[in-house]
């Protein structure tokens, strides 16, 4: 009977815990966003400003490059909302029936820039230049949508096949623009957004709107979210006034909608 008594006893301290976790946790909904990491500290700086406003749900970003990121949706990571640097990663969870079109619509573009470490002497001013380098960073194009304008730049410009062997390919653009402030490689090739938040590296060239595709950054609510009508709203968040100054604060542009 004191055994029983006992067991009893110790069965309602762990419901008991069980429930005060689950209590602590149900206060916020806690979104899961996968985002280009060009668009980092944008979008820290409007996370800030959302959950001061709505106290109820937690921002979890998911930093990286927007064909990896795809890539985890479409195997089924738990995601809310997808905010894409390219529009052919965006459209691919579309085409799969994982982002219905309407809740989803183009928001910011962007610029693809030559940079270099800051005092550089070694004359690599465009990207026709880029033969001086000994080596030059780039996303890798097939997941990497800053790569793959890069890549279709120099290409346009005919410069590709004589700096190729040269790339020294990145998991995404801030590991680009990290080789460039370190001295490890000579240039590379960055969103715009990216290069001006540096103090270690500069601007030689934008690339001309002709030398490469339409840049521009997408964003929709996941179908299989478990939080729809959490994420439909820091989505609608995204495209407010004040987010809208924030994105331009840090270098991008509006989107043609």
């Amino acid at each position: 009977m004191l055994i029983c008594l006992i067991g009893a006893g110790c069965g309602k301290n762990e419901t008991d815990k069980g429930r005060d976790k689950q209590k602590s946790n149900s206060g916020k909904v806690v979104l899961t966003v996968s985002a280009a990491a060009s668009l980092q500290d944008s979008l820290n700086k409007i996370k800030t400003s959302f959950e001061k406003e709505h106290h109820n749900v937690k921002i979890n970003y998911n930093f990286g490059a927007s064909g990896a990121l795809q890539q985890q949706i479409s195997q089924g990571a738990p995601v809310d909302l997808f905010f894409s640097a390219a529009e052919d990663k965006f459209k691919k969870l579309v085409d799969e029936g994982l982002i219905d079109k309407d809740q989803g619509g183009n928001l910011v573009g962007n610029e693809i820039v030559l940079i270099v470490p800051k005092g550089a002497k070694q004359g690599i001013n465009d990207f026709k230049d880029l033969a001086k380098a000994g080596k030059i960073s780039l996303g890798t194009p097939e997941s990497v949508p800053a790569g793959q304008y890069g890549k279709e730049t120099l290409q346009n410009l005919k410069v590709w096949n004589s700096v190729e062997n040269k790339v020294v390919y990145a998991k995404d653009v801030r590991q680009v623009l990290t080789y460039v402030e370190t001295g490890n490689v000579d240039a590379g090739i960055v969103y715009k957004t990216d290069a001006l938040i540096s103090s270690k590296a500069e601007i030689k060239a934008e690339a001309n709107h002709n030398t490469h595709g339409p840049i521009i950054y997408p964003a929709g609510v996941i179908k299989k979210s478990a939080h729809a009508k959490e994420a439909e709203l820091f989505f609608k968040y995204l495209q407010n006034e004040q987010s809208m100054k924030t994105f331009e604060k840090f270098g991008f542009t509006r989107a043609n909608k």
